[in-house]
């Protein structure tokens, strides 16, 4: 197996700037319209004084603000707004206003996340369709998928015998799609307990020319699929009473792909008693469990996992060799062996 490097696509419309004060640069309201910054700023203040979540491909009300605004208005979210080419003093009109505050009043009014009222999502800067039939994708396994040189990989326990892969819980398929364009010569499932889930899967594969390496299959965990040299997996982790608490951007969600059980181990319990089966020699599984590692730890103490570093720190996701699991299985302790 050959890695073809990092998905390639446009920008994510997260970039980490600070929002500017309404009239910073001058005044906010022009005989031709207001500036394009200005109404970014205010939308960020909406935003802000609403208390809306974020999570869901951004982590600030600037660029949640500026994603829409540019979404609303037709623009790319990678338009810059600062710098010699900076869009920042574009004018807009008094119509285009009324389109973008009609639709930060319903991102606050519903708290439904961005994604969900623009039908996209974005995952190393390559664009999926997304609505409410699955959650909106932001797996930490993407970045590993896309960034192995940043030393958080699992690359090293691949090879020349990694030629097929599956996405298990797939979701829309975002994970699957980049698998898919990271290795180029490999096949990949996805798969998913989920009919409604499915059918966003396939717009984007479709939407990425990936059906020839792409098979999509309905599959309650593991019961309807075959063997595999990698299985990745972002499944239901969070715990009661995590789900009892969360924002409702996040309860907007489905459940289905969210709920762990008491602990929120339920469906890595099963999974991970199913997963020898459905590894070959040589095979592993990557999981990501959010902040879930002290019910991990707890549920599967004598389990040996190599975590992973990202972005979000090296309690999120974990790597089990077929070795591990069948050691674990049979009450052996032996730790995995790091490549």
């Amino acid at each position: 197996m050959s890695a073809a490097g990092p998905p390639q696509g446009a920008k994510t419309p997260m970039g980490g700037s600070e929002p500017h004060a309404v009239g910073e640069r001058g005044g906010d309201m022009t005989a031709s319209g207001t500036r394009l910054i200005d109404l970014i700023d205010t939308a960020t203040r909406q935003l802000q004084e609403a208390g809306v979540a974020f999570g869901h491909g951004t982590d600030n009300a600037f660029d949640e603000a500026a994603w829409l605004v540019l979404w609303r208005l037709g623009l790319p979210l990678d338009t810059p707004l600062d710098g010699p080419d900076s869009a920042a003093d574009q004018q807009v009109t008094a119509d285009h206003c009324a389109q973008v505050a009609a639709l930060l009043h319903e991102r606050i009014r519903s708290r439904k996340p961005a994604a969900y009222l623009t039908r996209e999502a974005w995952l190393q800067g390559v664009p999926f369709y997304v609505d409410e039939r699955c959650i909106v994708p932001r797996s930490l396994i993407a970045e590993l998928l896309a960034h192995p040189e940043h030393g958080g990989g699992f690359d090293p326990w691949l090879g020349e015998h990694t030629t097929r892969v599956l996405d298990l819980c797939t979701g829309n398929g975002s994970l699957a799609v980049l698998a898919a364009m990271v290795y180029p010569d490999v096949t990949v499932d996805g798969a998913d307990i989920s009919a409604d889930a499915l059918a966003v899967a396939r717009i984007n594969v479709a939407r990425h020319a990936l059906q020839n390496r792409i098979r999509l299959i309905e599959s309650d965990a593991l019961a309807s699929v075959g063997r595999y040299d990698l299985i990745l997996c972002n499944p239901p982790y969070v715990n009661a009473d995590s789900m009892a608490t969360l924002p409702a951007e996040y309860r907007a969600e489905p459940s289905l792909a969210l709920a762990g059980g008491p602990d929120g181990m339920d469906f890595v319990r099963r999974l991970l008693g199913q997963a020898p089966d459905h590894l070959e020699t040589g095979g592993v599984l990557v999981l990501e469990i959010g902040n879930e590692r002290p019910h991990f730890e707890a549920a599967f103490p004598a389990l040996e996992a190599v975590w992973l570093d990202t972005s979000a720190g090296g309690d999120q996701v974990l790597l089990l060799t077929r070795d591990a699991l069948l050691a674990w299985q049979h009450g052996h302790t032996e730790p995995a062996a790091n490549p």
